[in-house]
């Protein structure tokens, strides 16, 4: 039986630390181009160079890249020490509430993720699925929790695989719900209403017809068509939407630019024009076999046109260049009856405390119970036809 290589662990403050070929050869990929495109070296970078995830604002990036004696890279946890909750989307907020009540800190806490995007992806980056490997990523990042006295390290938004695995270390794992379109071969997006009810079918054409009513236009941007002018446009939508919803917007208007700069393949912005003026627009990544919704805004409602433009676009892509889902983001049942399904995420959690572990446990029990109810609910409100509906894995 061969040795196992004697592994080193280093914490980077930076992805710039990091050198892009090195990031990206851990991170899974086909041909050479990442499978998912917010695990890329250029995604994290423009996050972090922006000003965006940073100690300022409180996503202090420690990385863990794992190598061996010989300096070959072996595993990646993109990492960050935060001290806030905020930009995540899995919710924990009740937690630290306990642990200050209790007279504990919360904060600050790691997080493994991409921040501000509720996308599943791996985040154990190990190209060659050695569990040893797996397992040091986890242990290091336990050991690190304990030395910047941080009470707990999440990984959200994890492949279900994944978190069975992170559980099986002592994690504890975590359900919430999101709501994918999966294509069945559709070579239309009629073909894909015909799977659904009737009713549904006409409401989904008349949401569409009047999305569009004023005479508006919808164009796709990808690449070298995208521009700054198209990105000033996006930002004003982005930015009210995020002073409405949040008080402040998580990313800056640099961030953008440097995703153009080196990303602009992996996006298409889905812009809404009356006349030469776009008055909304929605932001979208493209991955090995599905397209990701982000973020959207406008600075004229018109109704119908948020659905059009992240919703039905979005499969009308996805049907043309033959992707199997769409992920529109988090949370959102309205997305229910226009043809997306229930769908489970997943995160872990280690906690230090023991007192708060127990707690947390077995709330997670019990909440994992109550959203699959909610679920087997739910899918009793899809709109497909008797006999459509195929279960998938995502």
């Amino acid at each position: 039986m061969a040795d196992q290589p004697t592994l080193r662990a280093t914490i980077h403050p930076s992805t710039a630390s990091i050198p892009a070929a090195v990031w990206n050869s851990l991170v899974p990929s086909t041909d050479g181009r990442s499978d998912n495109p917010f695990l890329d070296h250029a995604f994290f970078l423009a996050l972090e160079e922006s000003g965006c995830a940073t100690g300022r604002t409180g996503w202090q990036p420690q990385h863990i890249l794992l190598s061996d004696d010989s300096d070959r890279p072996l595993g990646l946890m993109p990492l960050f020490l935060k001290s806030h909750s905020m930009g995540e989307y899995v919710f924990d907020h009740g937690w630290a509430d306990a642990l200050e009540r209790a007279g504990g800190h919360y904060y600050p806490k790691l997080q493994c993720s991409v921040p501000f995007t509720p996308a599943t992806a791996p985040k154990l980056l190990v190209p060659s699925s050695d569990p040893t490997i797996r397992a040091a990523l986890l242990s290091t990042a336990q050991q690190l929790a304990i030395q910047r006295n941080a009470s707990s390290v999440h990984a959200t938004f994890v492949p279900e695989a994944e978190a069975e695995e992170i559980e099986a270390d002592g994690w504890l794992k975590r359900a919430d719900t999101q709501f994918h379109w999966h294509n069945q071969g559709f070579a239309s997006f009629d073909d894909f209403l015909e799977t659904l009810s009737s009713r549904k079918r006409k409401t989904i054409r008349r949401e569409r017809r009047d999305a569009l009513a004023d005479g508006l236009t919808i164009k796709w941007l990808s690449g070298s068509d995208l521009r700054e002018e198209h990105w000033d446009a996006f930002y004003a939508f982005y930015e009210d939407t995020g002073a409405r919803k949040w008080g402040r917007p998580y990313l800056n208007r640099d961030f953008f630019s440097r995703l153009n700069a080196t990303m602009a393949d992996r996006i298409v912005l889905m812009l809404a024009y009356d006349g030469p003026e776009a008055i909304a627009g929605a932001i979208n990544f493209v991955g090995k076999d599905r397209i990701f919704g982000r973020n959207w805004g406008c600075t004229r409602e018109v109704p119908f046109l948020h659905f059009e433009l992240c919703y039905y676009q979005a499969i009308d892509y996805a049907i043309a260049h033959k992707l199997d889902v769409v992920e529109a983001g988090a949370q959102g049942e309205h997305k229910l009856a226009r043809g997306y399904a229930p769908a489970t995420t997943w995160s872990t959690h280690w906690i230090a405390h023991p007192g708060l572990r127990d707690a947390v446990a077995d709330y997670l029990d019990h909440e994992r119970a109550l959203v699959e109810r909610n679920q087997e609910l739910l899918e009793q409100f899809t709109p497909f036809r008797k006999g459509e509906r195929t279960d998938h894995k995502d």
